[in-house]
């Protein structure tokens, strides 16, 4: 009982520190977005450029990235590319905020989701968490792939290990029955001399 408690609070507390990067040219929006974060449990660091956001993201583990469209669409765009560029980044959720015309270049550009401002705060930390919650089954499937990859190449080699071993075992019974058709050849040839 004890074990399982603890199981629960550790994945509760796992929980209450993601980290999101809030990306944005209006420090009042992004200000109030991080705090009402803040208040369910996420850690949120703030930035202001796409240079800003790309050192953050290269350096640093976020759990998700939330792009406000005041950024301009380039910058956004620029960034949310950059993003998806990267091998080590690629998976990361990236949500926009943004206005209707950008919808289609942001989801083209490979946003996992995208409101259009301004957005309703519940929406948004549902969004959040949905894309968060996807995030984690997809690098569950990335370990279970890893870890299936790891056992198929012990099976590849324990093959190859037993392939070297038949063959071994076809080459010892290759000499011994040569060896044998030699004796019975030898006793053969005694035979009839004598």
């Amino acid at each position: 009982m004890k074990q399982a408690s603890s199981q629960a609070f550790t994945g509760a507390r796992r929980k209450a520190v993601r980290t999101v990067l809030a990306a944005g040219s209006c420090r009042t929006s992004l200000n109030e977005i991080a705090q009402r974060l803040g208040s369910l449990g996420y850690l949120v660091v703030l930035g202001d450029s796409a240079c800003q956001v790309l050192e953050l993201v290269s350096a640093r583990g976020f759990d998700l990235v939330l792009i406000d469209g005041l950024v301009p669409e380039t910058g956004a765009l620029h960034m949310l590319k950059e993003i998806r560029g990267s091998h080590e980044t690629a998976d990361l959720p990236v949500i926009i905020l943004g206005s209707h015309d950008c919808a289609v270049e942001a989801f083209a550009a490979g946003a996992d989701d995208w409101l259009a401002k301004p957005a309703a705060f519940d929406v948004l930390a549902a969004r959040i968490e949905r894309s968060l919650t996807r995030a984690g089954r997809i690098e569950e499937l990335k370990r279970s792939n890893l870890a299936l990859d790891a056992r198929i190449a012990a099976r590849a080699i324990e093959l190859g290990e037993a392939q070297a071993e038949l063959a071994a075992a076809r080459a010892d019974r290759v000499r011994l029955l040569g060896a044998i058709a030699e004796l019975n050849d030898e006793l053969a040839s005694r035979r009839t001399a004598a």
